[in-house]
């Protein structure tokens, strides 16, 4: 696919170009109007054809719970294999689309690793994420960041003190969430592990903050993000974070 189609759909995705636009300008790179109808299914795959792990899969026992967060009352949903065994946690944490069908398929995957895993709705404070992606894009947009990340920070004391938790809690976070599973590692002393995929990284500044191990994960054309890697590498060797 051409990479003008992909860095298009990127602008799209973060919100720096509305539908009507975007699909004007795709039309143009792929030459016409109908091969754009033919790339936008690529570019757009629909969450619930991506499922791995069914909602009511018999290994594992899933729940909705509410968590008291920075805002007030937050969504998520919980995930664990059957059995009474106590177990790390994992949050789970959605792109700008909120908590959709394809990030609750996640949190179900990484329960069936072994993991108490719980994907907040970050879009809580403003009804939960709706049923419309574009609308819940331009919701992630009107979240307040330090409430927000307050509210992930809770999350990961929620899971630290779970009956079911070993006290060992851990971070996961696609994209947007990425950038917020940083954000929580610099702002969570209880954190023991972060794994961000393609998210912003944090000011160098606040690097010193992180006491959690960090596996990160990064886009190889993803030029915008990938631009404060220099930065965030040296800091973090600096300030001997793992």
């Amino acid at each position: 696919m051409d990479k003008k189609a992909i860095d298009l759909y990127g602008r799209y995705s973060r919100g720096s170009l509305d539908r009507r636009e975007f699909i004007k300008k795709l039309a143009v790179v792929a030459g016409g109007t109908a091969a754009a109808d033919a790339i936008l299914p690529f570019l757009e795959r629909s969450s619930a054809a991506a499922q791995v792990v069914a909602k009511d899969d018999p290994r594992l026992v899933t729940e909705y719970v509410k968590y008291p967060g920075e805002t007030g009352e937050i969504r998520a949903g919980l995930a664990r294999p059957k059995g009474d065994g106590k177990l790390p946690g994992v949050i789970v944490i959605h792109e700008n689309r909120g908590l959709n069908a394809h990030i609750e398929d996640v949190n179900r995957r990484v329960a069936l690793e072994g993991f108490l895993a719980m994907a907040p709705d970050a879009l809580s404070p403003l009804g939960g994420t709706p049923e419309d992606p574009d609308k819940a894009r331009t919701l992630i947009g009107q979240l307040d960041k330090e409430k927000t990340v307050k509210n992930y920070v809770a999350a990961v004391k929620y899971l630290k003190t779970h009956p079911l938790s070993t006290g060992k809690v851990g971070v996961i976070g696609f994209c947007w969430g990425g950038g917020m599973a940083n954000q929580l590692a610099v702002h969570s002393a209880d954190l023991v592990a972060a794994v961000p995929y393609y998210g912003s990284a944090p000011a160098v500044e606040d690097v010193p903050k992180i006491k959690a191990s960090l596996l990160l994960h990064y886009a190889g054309i993803d030029e915008r993000i990938n631009s404060a890697i220099p930065a965030f590498e040296e800091a973090l060797k600096k300030a001997s974070v793992d």
